[in-house]
């Protein structure tokens, strides 16, 4: 029977474990990056609930996150334009 020979046979083992390990660790970290991107729309979505809170209790506003200044946002009413 033929044969490699037996450093080749080494490198090919210790290649294919690397790219094994590789394989394994980009595995883990999708995994990672899709329980993280759930966790990011979970709290998308409670932002977005305290927003309509807010709303509710202040009405349209721009808050400084940094003094919890606000000021109301002035809703402008659209005219019609005639078409020519």
């Amino acid at each position: 029977m033929k044969k490699i020979k037996e450093e080749q046979l080494n490198q090919i083992r210790n290649q294919q474990e690397q790219l094994n390990k590789l394989i394994s660790q980009v595995g883990t970290l999708e995994a990672n990056k899709h329980a993280l991107l759930h966790n990011m729309a979970g709290v998308n979505q409670d932002i977005e609930e305290f927003k309509k809170e807010l709303e509710k209790e202040y009405g349209a506003i721009n808050i400084n996150v940094e003094t919890g200044e606000y000021t109301e946002i002035e809703v402008e009413k659209e005219t019609e334009l005639s078409k020519v």
